[in-house]
């Protein structure tokens, strides 16, 4: 025994000219080698049997391989400790094989009226592609055809092909990302810094844009609107960690807070008349007003009356929302009434039970879809999708609470991306876009479910919106024309989109290039 049967690496480099010649010799007697490219070296403690072997150059087979049958491998190919390799096993170039890995290329029928050990032998081999690195206790089956450029991480089970430069993991085996996703990323993170960088440097300026008076619209020589205050509120705290500038803290709380309803906690549009309520669009204010206070080191002064519902009340309410048509709409709702508990509980230690809301929504949702609602020809899955994010925004993810059947919701939110009534050519509001990337982000922090396809939607996504950055003027609700303005920069456009690149960024892992972190609606800690 010598160190190069453990550390085989070092023969070519290291190995004196009586030790290549002892190992020539070893090679020229060794049944079943049909030939062996310069410097390669085959550990004499390895079980070679019944085998038609074949090395390429600088190639080695170490200590204690177990070996038999057809077996090639390509140049700078090696073996190491305790592989078993059992032919007819292919391998290319450049591939390195783990300690204790198991490559077998043959099995058992299963035939149930026939015992085990009369079962027939039946073979497909397997092929490896060059430069590819299989993990220390590895096992790959019979069949299995691995594209080069591969990494398959220690202790996977292969029982499919793999496509060229993927990341396999687990038991059995999944693809986690492509190979080339660091190149990748590396440049996206260079893009999302600089991003950032002009976003924050032209941040007063953007705000300016939208200033009317003492207060803000949501576009240029538009009527200001609650939202727009309170979406310059969250810009210029993600940004600039601040107060809109040119704006005084104590106004704002004071300006914000007055437009509370007492009697319902619900809060109105500037000239809105009438009682407000749950059902009306000025109810997505308990979400804008109560954030942009809170960022403000303030809070709402009134508790939310209009959530408080006994359990039966609250049932009834549940079931007669949209659901068949309109689960955006429903959704929406509960996100509403959901927040209007958070901040009872958090602002005025009123802790309504909310076991009803969790108990309708846990036994309501579709097993198979993970949704709640249906599909319809009109909008296909975008009703369901989009209403899915507004509920578990409101409920699972704002409490803390792990969401039910994250791999079922994940499967078909991504078949709604693929949807080109919304997503092709360039199309994808700011809701339909942070509709689908909250999801999977929400789901994929529980699972690691088609990860790799997740993670593809949000790189090609974020190199979108990257470019679509209007100097000084933020973002467009709408990348492209739809109805109105929403193509053109707005505070809400800009607010929604910063959140959202967030987000698209995390799932890759590089949402710290940007240096912030939402902190308001969007914020993705519970709250």
């Amino acid at each position: 025994m010598s160190e190069f049967d453990f550390c085989p690496w070092m023969f070519a480099d290291h190995a004196t000219q009586d030790e290549r010649g002892e190992q020539l010799a070893y090679q020229r007697g060794l049944a079943g080698l049909r030939s062996a490219g310069d410097r390669s070296f085959i550990s004499p403690l390895a079980a070679i049997h019944q085998a038609d072997l074949t090395l390429g150059t600088d190639s080695y087979i170490a200590a204690h391989v177990y070996l038999t049958d057809e077996v090639q491998l390509g140049d700078n190919t090696s073996l190491n400790p305790y592989a078993v390799v059992r032919g007819p096993v292919r391998l290319g170039s450049g591939v390195r094989i783990g300690a204790h890995a198991s490559l077998v290329g043959f099995n058992h029928s299963a035939d149930p009226d026939t015992p085990i050990h009369q079962q027939p032998i039946v073979s497909k081999g397997i092929a490896v592609g060059d430069d590819v690195w299989i993990g220390s206790n590895a096992i790959i089956l019979d069949g299995v055809t691995i594209g080069e450029h591969s990494i398959i991480g220690a202790g996977a089970v292969v029982t499919k092909d793999v496509p060229a430069w993927s990341v396999m993991v687990g038991n059995p085996a999944r693809r986690v990302r492509d190979r080339r996703d660091q190149a990748r990323t590396a440049g996206l993170t260079t893009k999302l810094a600089d991003f950032a960088a002009q976003a924050r440097d032209q941040a007063p300026q953007l705000l300016d844009r939208y200033r009317t008076g003492d207060t803000f619209a949501d576009q240029p020589a538009t009527a200001p609107t609650v939202r727009a205050v309170c979406d310059a509120v969250e810009i210029a705290d993600l940004l600039l960690n601040a107060p809109p500038p040119r704006s005084d803290r104590d106004d704002l709380v004071h300006r914000l807070a007055a437009l509370q309803d007492p009697a319902t906690g619900l809060i109105p549009e500037l000239g809105e008349t009438g009682p407000p309520s749950l059902d009306s669009g000025s109810a997505y204010h308990i979400l804008s007003v109560g954030h942009a206070l809170d960022l403000l080191g303030a809070g709402l002064p009134h508790p939310i009356q209009a959530v408080r519902k006994d359990p039966a009340q609250l049932v009834a309410d549940l079931d007669g929302l949209p659901w068949a048509k309109r689960a955006w709409s429903a959704g929406a709702w509960v996100d509403i009434l959901a927040t209007g508990l958070h901040w009872n509980r958090t602002l005025f230690d009123a802790h309504e039970p909310t076991e009803t809301l969790f108990g309708w929504l846990l036994t309501r949702q579709d097993a198979f879809t993970g949704l709640w609602g249906s599909p319809s020809a009109g909008e296909g899955w975008r009703q369901p999708v989009n209403g899915y994010y507004r509920l578990t925004r409101g409920t699972f993810a704002q409490f803390g609470l792990p969401v039910p059947r994250p791999e079922q919701t994940i499967d078909t939110v991504l078949a709604h991306t693929r949807d080109s009534r919304f997503f092709a050519d360039g199309r994808g509001t700011a809701c339909d876009v942070l509709d689908v990337i909250h999801p999977l982000w929400l789901c994929g922090r529980q699972t690691r479910h088609r990860s790799a396809d997740v993670q593809a939607w949000a790189r090609d996504r974020l190199t979108a919106t990257l470019t679509h950055w209007h100097p000084e003027a933020g973002f467009a609700f709408s990348p492209a024309p739809t109805t109105g303005a929403e193509h053109l920069p707005s505070l809400k456009g800009t607010e929604m989109w910063l959140a959202i690149i967030w987000l698209l960024a995390d799932v890759l892992g590089d949402s710290g290039a940007l240096g912030y972190r939402p902190r308001g609606v969007h914020r993705p800690e519970p709250a």
